[in-house]
């Protein structure tokens, strides 16, 4: 299960590279047709719109497996070992509390627009709200992953300060 996981999160990795360098090459595109020919492809607006809601979901979902969201470390990592684990496991909670919320939010958004379209793509509206979906249940997943490690002592102290500066967190994915 952990060897899927992995590679699923290689694949968000890629997929954000990928589509930050579509979106870029369609906006800087439409940017120049419009400055140099006084036209633009109308297109590409809502195809970048898209692409970006996506990237930020998936951004989400791989910051959160990597430990580099916003956190308190400077208060956490003062806490003794209780302390950590007490405030990790109640942090993790609220996250999958969050999670059931934008579960609860993005299922009926994304039913109720299954037929409308956008107006120039013709995409339908509810793959903006499949981010959502998609977000909720594999940052939940990898939430409960981390409750289950903590659970069974498999965290170690540095981990338990789940945020760290780039230059001091390791480059690996756990």
């Amino acid at each position: 299960m952990k060897l899927l996981l992995d590679r699923v999160y290689r694949m968000f990795q890629h997929l954000l590279v990928g589509g930050l360098a579509v979106m870029s090459v369609m906006v800087f595109a439409n940017v120049v047709l419009r400055y140099f020919f006084d036209s633009g492809i109308v297109f590409t607006e809502e195809v970048a719109r898209y692409i970006f809601v996506w990237l930020t979901f998936l951004g989400s979902i791989v910051a959160l497996r990597q430990g580099t969201h916003l956190g308190m470390d400077s208060v956490i990592s003062r806490l003794p070992h209780r302390g950590k684990v007490a405030c990790f496991v109640v942090s993790h909670l609220l996250m999958l509390w969050c999670c059931v919320l934008m579960w609860q939010g993005s299922w009926p958004q994304t039913v109720l627009n299954l037929d409308n379209r956008a107006p120039v793509s013709g995409l339908p509206v509810a793959v903006l709200y499949a981010s959502g979906l998609v977000s909720a249940v594999l940052m939940g997943m990898t939430l409960l992953g981390n409750l289950w490690q903590v659970a069974t002592g498999r965290l170690s102290e540095s981990q338990l300060v789940a945020v760290a500066e780039s230059e001091d967190r390791p480059h690996d994915d756990r």
